[in-house]
């Protein structure tokens, strides 16, 4: 039994993109976001973020209301209690602050 040997074609290989040069969050892929709203700004450029999802109860299949606190930088200070804000995911910046104000969505009355 006489194999026959193929050869793989080779191909050429693209050069390699430019790093893009510009704003500092271009090449670092997609960054969490969360909507939620601003329960305490009483620290120095720190706010807490209350985001709430539901989630189905895995048994009974009800909607429970699930609420999560995260710590967020406001380099600015213009958070308020009550605010609407979307925070993004950063790098670690303190013990526990590891979001990011990135925009107020609505202002408290």
């Amino acid at each position: 039994m006489a194999e026959a040997k193929t050869k793989k074609a080779t191909t050429a290989k693209a050069p390699a993109a430019p790093k893009a040069t510009g704003s500092k969050t271009e090449g670092r892929g997609n960054r969490k976001t969360q909507d939620g709203v601003v329960v305490s700004a009483k620290m120095d450029k720190t706010v807490v973020v209350a985001v709430v999802r539901q989630v189905r109860h895995a048994t009974y299949g009800k909607f429970i209301r699930k609420t999560k606190k995260f710590y967020a930088h406001d380099e600015a200070r213009t958070c308020g209690v009550g605010d609407k804000v979307r925070i993004v995911e950063t790098r670690p910046l303190s013990k526990l602050k590891r979001w990011k104000v990135e925009s107020i969505l609505t202002k408290a009355v």
